[in-house]
């Protein structure tokens, strides 16, 4: 499953590094920007989530929430968090079941050897649950700007 612009969000309820359930249903109303990333501490995560919470003023200031979810645990998230001062939410998918319902869980090869990973995806969502933009198979650099510049059609 590949979800697209014009598809409907799918629903989630997933632990945060604050150990508080965050339910889709809970953000309608507003519009969010949900990124999965691979793994809490390495470079492109880390880059990542720096940039998005160097951000997070910018994407406040235009009504956006932004979420990023690995299926690393809440205390991972938590490490993650402190040791580089992020300011975003971080959501634990451990079990992968969001990650399989927005179509980014899947086969990664790495050096010729193929394994099941996390797609570093992001996806842009109206206040209504509806996808707005989807990116895939991400580059990290320059992708904030890429997000926060689509956040403005909303």
């Amino acid at each position: 499953m590949t979800l697209e612009a014009g598809d409907k969000a799918p629903s989630f309820k997933i632990a945060t590094d604050d150990c508080e359930a965050l339910i889709s249903s809970n953000l309608k109303g507003a519009p969010y920007v949900i990124y999965f990333y691979p793994k809490d501490d390495t470079s492109g995560c880390t880059k990542e989530a720096i940039g998005f919470s160097e951000s997070l003023k910018k994407f406040e200031k235009a009504g956006v929430r932004v979420i990023g979810v690995s299926k690393d645990s809440t205390e991972s998230h938590k490490k993650f968090r402190s040791k580089y001062k992020l300011k975003i939410t971080l959501g634990s998918d451990p079990e992968i079941k969001m990650a399989k319902d927005w179509g980014v869980w899947g086969e990664k090869t790495m050096y010729g050897r193929k394994y099941m990973g996390m797609e570093r995806a992001t996806f842009l969502v109206s206040a209504k649950g509806v996808i707005e933009q989807a990116w895939r198979k991400v580059k990290v650099p320059g992708h904030v700007e890429i997000v926060l510049e689509a956040t403005k059609a909303l």
